[in-house]
């Protein structure tokens, strides 16, 4: 197993910064916060991030001339995040540097997708083979290796395993994986997670599938 990702979020909002750090080490990065340009500047000198998620209007050292004094490290990914939709705002983050625009209010997993992508750009592409017992998922191939063979999965299926991969032995209700792997904004039933998880245990085959285990009146957990 690598290193973890390095993030540091930084945004002025406690609550926008509380959301994202804690969504992020939830997913296995480790997650820095600054509260304001400055402390961002001192933070990324320091804890070297592989990328940063970077608000646009903050006092005192704005977004954009964060960017420009960072820019300066071709291994940085900046993920810029505004409450501005203008075009012109956009134009001017890109020109400094920026990799990717993210405009508020946003889904977190469209979050987390843009920095996998980001990361893939940088030929980082989230720095981790995931183990779990026989399984090994590269997120860098998107590719899953049961006792050394691929499995042919749909994307669907691979966001599902990784989740479960990410956090072995916990249980999670359908609704919070419909959330977490669907999204937030998915509108179809629970159903679509068994059938998701049957077709998982399928492909897993006789031999592994009982590793999908289901939790009674609850809902699903890897047990590798």
């Amino acid at each position: 197993m690598q290193q973890p990702v390095k993030v540091l979020v930084v945004d002025d909002e406690l609550l926008i910064r509380q959301f994202l750090t804690t969504g992020l080490r939830y997913e296995g990065y480790e997650v820095l916060e600054a509260k304001d340009g400055s402390e961002a500047l001192t933070l990324a000198t320091r804890f070297q991030p592989d990328i940063v998620i970077l608000d646009l209007v903050m006092p005192g050292i704005d977004g954009y001339e964060v960017c420009r004094r960072l820019r300066g490290r071709p291994d940085l990914a900046i993920l810029m995040l505004t409450a501005k939709d203008e075009l012109q705002d956009r134009v001017q983050g890109l020109d400094l540097g920026a990799d990717d625009y993210l405009v508020k209010p946003f889904e977190f997993e469209e979050l987390l997708s843009r920095i996998r992508a980001n990361l893939r750009r940088l030929n980082r592409p989230g720095l981790q083979t995931l183990v779990a017992g026989p399984l090994a998922i590269d997120e860098a191939r998107h590719q899953v290796q049961l006792d050394g063979h691929l499995l042919d999965l749909t994307p669907r299926e691979f966001d599902l395993l990784r989740f479960l991969v990410r956090h072995p032995q916990q249980v999670f209700s359908r609704q919070v994986i419909l959330d977490r792997v669907w999204g937030a904004d998915f509108l179809g039933g629970e159903g679509n997670v068994d059938v998701c998880i049957a077709s998982l245990r399928s492909k897993l085959g006789p031999e592994h599938r009982a590793m999908l285990q289901t939790v009674r009146s609850v809902g699903f957990r890897l047990s590798p």
